[in-house]
């Protein structure tokens, strides 16, 4: 018997910024400490929100940097929050904002395994833990993290409705070569109106290089996408990759922003040129995309190992 929903509340996520600049590149110690720190002052001064996680190398040393630099200026954040039990979940958050010296999570993105991925399915008692979270004021908000091997867990728990007013979203990769978020999954999101931040913005770089330029691809299945869509990017008139990704994201009227990370500031100023004005794809491309995306889901997606996408 389907089960009746009411309608999420109005207004959830809202205040995101188009554009949320990820932090994953400020990691890596292969760049210059002080050539990061200026990275992440480009992003502060785009007003942007940023997402970041303490298990991003030495992210959250250089944002520390750049934040006592202006803390008048310091982003709202995204944090990655988990794992298996509540205690793991407050150990996580204090990993995360005691290097920035900040006291609270604007938003907690639940990475959830174990007990706790059992409970959010269940209705358990997890739910009590978050909102007593929100009210000591330690996470604002929350966002449920969905990978195609985890999918189960939230379409369970959507299902009977159990994630009503302490959810405020889902946050996945959304791009036109990837959507973690199972067929059935997706369904629900959209039937219920779900707010959605699309992770990954360009899938990790330009269409034509994932295609043309071997190993380019992290994986094959990047690839042979790239091969698909390939064709479809070259009609859609637009000027760039980026542009073309943001489009295809808020061609979805519940994506509230989309996450991507760079080391350079002028794919920065890429980004935020894309989501200036966003204009839908074309609606027989955009269309395309979505069918591609469920032959992939059902075909590799959700048969996919944990991480091997």
């Amino acid at each position: 018997m389907a089960t009746s929903f009411s309608n999420p509340p109005a207004g959830r996520l809202t205040d995101l910024s188009k554009f949320i600049y990820g932090t994953t590149r400020l990691g890596d110690d292969k760049i210059p400490f002080a050539d990061r720190v200026i990275m992440a002052h480009a992003a502060m001064d785009a007003g942007v929100w940023f997402h970041t996680s303490h298990q991003y190398g030495d992210a959250l040393k250089v944002l520390r940097a750049a934040f006592d630099a202006d803390r008048k200026r310091a982003p709202r954040m995204i944090f990655k929050i988990g794992w298996s039990s509540i205690e793991e979940l407050r150990q996580t958050i204090r990993l995360n904002i005691q290097p920035l010296g900040v006291d609270h999570v604007d938003i907690g993105q639940l990475c959830l395994g174990g007990k706790l991925a059992g409970e959010f399915a269940s209705g358990g008692k997890c739910y009590d833990d978050f909102r007593k979270l929100r009210d000591e004021g330690l996470v604002h908000r929350f966002v449920m993290e969905v990978f195609p091997w985890t999918s189960s867990v939230p379409l369970q728990a959507l299902r009977a409705g159990y994630p009503n007013g302490v959810i405020d979203g889902y946050v996945f990769y959304l791009n036109p070569l990837q959507r973690f978020a199972s067929n059935e999954l997706w369904d629900l999101l959209q039937e219920r109106g779900e707010p959605i931040v699309a992770m990954r913005t360009v899938a990790g770089g330009d269409v034509h290089r994932l295609r043309d330029v071997p190993g380019a691809a992290w994986k094959d299945y990047l690839r042979q996408r790239a091969v698909e869509v390939a064709p479809l990017y070259e009609l859609s008139g637009c000027k760039s990759w980026p542009e073309f990704c943001v489009r295809f994201a808020f061609g979805f009227t519940q994506v509230r922003a989309t996450v991507g990370a760079t080391s350079r500031p002028e794919n920065l100023c890429a980004f935020l040129d894309a989501v200036k004005i966003v204009n839908p794809l074309p609606k027989d491309i955009q269309s395309e995309i979505i069918g591609l995306q469920s032959r992939w889901s059902d075909e590799t997606d959700v048969h996919a190992e944990p991480w091997s996408m």
